[in-house]
């Protein structure tokens, strides 16, 4: 398994343009096949890794971009938008202070709650919540949003502190952005478009009106 993790690292998160040493060491720490119980190595493979109700894990390279752009402290409160198998929780633990992570499926909230267990993450907060729901203000200095938005809404943008920064994909396939927000005054927000992906909406995301004639 370690020659499997340093292999993803090297070959996957690395190459696409990951060079955080905090980011790269926290992704040597926490072990992938933890949270894609009965795949063994194929935990660390470049693709999604299929989990309960249709939902995936993303890919380590973009969880390693996610991580490098938040450029998460010891001194952060951390939101997780889509907690999953909580991977990603587990390694925004080892950077902040403090991580709340949100879930809708049910099933999946009590499988990062035990695997977080299991890796020691004491400082994660698994909440079974609709994230779309979100009324917070000024709440965080990181927000990862692990699912795409078709439409940007802009309530977590004004979850950030200023100062505070919020990966999130924004589209439709076949074309999404990742972005960058940080959240540089009362009311201003720096929006960075930092590469193209394709990931699947968050449940309830409101989608474009289709028309039909």
């Amino acid at each position: 398994m370690e020659a499997a993790r340093d292999t993803m690292i090297e070959q996957q998160v690395r190459t696409w343009n990951v060079f955080d040493d905090r980011v790269l060491d926290v992704m040597r720490q926490v072990h992938r096949e933890v949270f894609a119980p009965g795949y063994g190595e194929l935990a660390h493979m470049d693709a999604p890794i299929p989990l309960p109700h249709g939902q995936t894990m993303l890919p380590a390279k973009l969880h390693g971009r996610i991580l490098q752009s938040l450029a998460v402290d010891s001194n952060d409160m951390v939101l997780e938008v889509g907690t999953g198998s909580g991977y990603l929780s587990a390694c925004l633990s080892r950077l902040a202070a403090r991580v709340r992570s949100l879930e809708i499926i049910p099933e999946l909230a009590a499988l990062a709650k035990t695997n977080l267990l299991a890796v020691a993450a004491n400082n994660v907060a698994v909440e079974l919540a609709d994230a779309l729901q979100l009324q917070e203000q000024s709440a965080y200095d990181a927000i990862a949003v692990t699912g795409s938005l078709p439409i940007y809404d802009e309530r977590f943008q004004q979850a950030l502190r200023i100062g505070g920064r919020m990966f999130i994909v924004v589209g439709q396939a076949p074309v999404m952005e990742a972005w960058k927000v940080t959240r540089t005054g009362e009311r201003e927000w720096q929006h960075e478009s930092l590469f193209e992906t394709i990931i699947d909406p968050l449940i309830n995301a409101p989608r474009p009106s289709t028309f039909v004639f």
